[in-house]
């Protein structure tokens, strides 16, 4: 009798799809990737690919907004701020959330990858990406500083330039770790990095306890 191949489910089969092309469109980029090679790779023909997703930007969305739906930065963010009355001092906040962006980053290191390919091949789906996923993180974040200010505690600047200050310090520091190969020359402790970046970003920030100084 002939040996019956166990069927695999539409559910499966997308999750494959989406695992092969998550591996390559992170390694190769939009352009170096065919659906070919995603489809052969995945053991299917092409034709059973664009069943699942209609073209090659429908799949690539589809990397992206899985990759970024695990890593929930913008509800984990205000998660923290919502835990921010827990924490001692301004120092210990935003070191906490300085380590949350490491860890949500270490967590799928190849969406910062294939960001990366997506910005540089200049494909429209890069702004849909920083629309859909980042710009929602520093208006959480812009919103608490902005808090601040008016309370006198942080100096008088523009909230969503500080956020984005603060964020792309930790974010650059991942970045050149981890993509670019500085941690084959210093490695550092990411606790200690996370509270260090948290201290500069505070010393040009905060008016001092017994100041309500502000610079414009």
């Amino acid at each position: 009798m002939p040996i019956k191949r166990k069927r695999i489910s539409s559910v499966d089969r997308r999750k494959q799809i989406l695992a092969v092309a998550r591996r390559l469109f992170s390694q190769k980029g939009f352009r170096g990737t065919t659906t070919r090679e995603i489809a052969e790779l995945a053991g299917m023909n092409e034709a059973i690919l664009f069943r699942h997703f209609r073209s090659k930007d429908a799949l690539y969305w589809a990397v992206i907004e899985e990759m970024s739906r695990a890593v929930n930065t913008r509800q984990e963010l205000q998660a923290t701020i919502a835990r921010r009355a827990a924490v001692a001092n301004d120092e210990e906040f935003f070191t906490s959330i300085a380590e949350g962006v490491l860890e949500r980053a270490a967590r799928r290191p190849a969406l910062v990858r294939l960001l990366y390919f997506c910005a540089l091949e200049r494909h429209t789906l890069s702004r849909r990406f920083f629309r859909t996923y980042v710009t929602g993180s520093w208006e959480v974040l812009a919103k608490y500083i902005r808090g601040r200010m008016r309370s006198g505690d942080f100096k008088n600047m523009n909230p969503m330039l500080a956020a984005r200050t603060f964020t792309g310090m930790v974010g650059h520091y991942f970045v050149m770790q981890n993509l670019f190969g500085a941690k084959e020359f210093q490695r550092f402790d990411d606790r200690k990095v996370c509270r260090t970046l948290a201290r500069i970003w505070l010393q040009g920030m905060q008016t001092g306890r017994n100041s309500r100084r502000s610079t414009k």
